[in-house]
């Protein structure tokens, strides 16, 4: 089983890694766009008001910019510490056992606007990129993964659940994805997809799914294993469910 998670704008300092090393990262295929996206956000951050503009942030942001001009040389930390905010709050990764931690890293990914896609225990530095930017060296990312991306994706032999977020969905479809979307549900059983507290509820979910010791390996056995742990997961089609909180 593989779970794909979205990954956070705001990224935890330091690490006590080395500097990034492509080579490092699982899927390398991947590293051709991976270097280019590496160099044109250096390139970039040489001159913050452009960066400023092309990443979406303020002025009071121009942090984010020095950490892209450091991406070389800045040190590296599993993406699964690196991402921080409500999900992986939610996730709780420094609560985990050791065993499940080991189950974490090898069972839940990350959709990365810079990287493609990284394991959890890949090491990589803190960055600003989201899914949703246009550089001025590369264009749309879109365009640029999805080439690429998708056959890695398609070519996976891992049953998929599919926690990411549209602007990370639009990166790389993903056929035969187990996809979650979590819901209220009202009196008459109506459906509401939830906004604000969609990241926690898919953090904890994905907690839940490295606890377990079983590992599903189809949309049956996910919720069978989501069940168990308290989660009301109901199919809604061959490859989706609500999570109904």
């Amino acid at each position: 089983m593989l779970v794909l998670l979205p990954p956070s704008e705001t990224k935890a300092e330091g690490g006590s890694g080395g500097p990034l090393d492509l080579d490092l990262l699982s899927h390398p295929e991947l590293n051709p766009v991976r270097a280019k996206l590496v160099d044109a956000l250096v390139d970039l951050a040489a001159d913050v008001p452009a960066s400023l503009a092309a990443l979406g942030l303020s002025e009071r942001q121009a942090g984010e910019v020095a950490r892209n001009a450091e991406l070389r040389r800045s040190p590296t930390t599993p993406a699964l510490a690196r991402y921080t905010g409500v999900l992986y709050d939610a996730l709780g990764l420094d609560s985990l056992t050791k065993a499940e931690r080991s189950r974490a890293h090898r069972r839940l990914a990350v959709a990365s606007a810079l990287f493609g896609l990284v394991g959890g225990g890949d090491p990589i530095p803190a960055y600003r990129l989201s899914g949703g930017s246009a550089l001025p060296a590369t264009g749309p990312l879109g365009a640029l993964w999805r080439p690429v991306l998708e056959p890695v994706l398609a070519g996976a032999d891992d049953f998929m659940v599919d926690l990411r977020s549209s602007p990370y969905n639009s990166l790389a479809r993903v056929p035969g994805a187990a996809v979650v979307r979590v819901v209220t549900e009202d009196a008459k059983g109506r459906r509401n997809a939830v906004s604000h507290f969609n990241k926690a509820h898919k953090g904890r979910l994905a907690r839940a799914l490295v606890e377990s010791r079983s590992e599903p390996a189809d949309l049956k056995s996910l919720v069978r294993v989501a069940t168990r742990s308290g989660f009301h997961l109901e199919p809604t089609g061959p490859h989706t469910a609500d999570l109904v909180v």
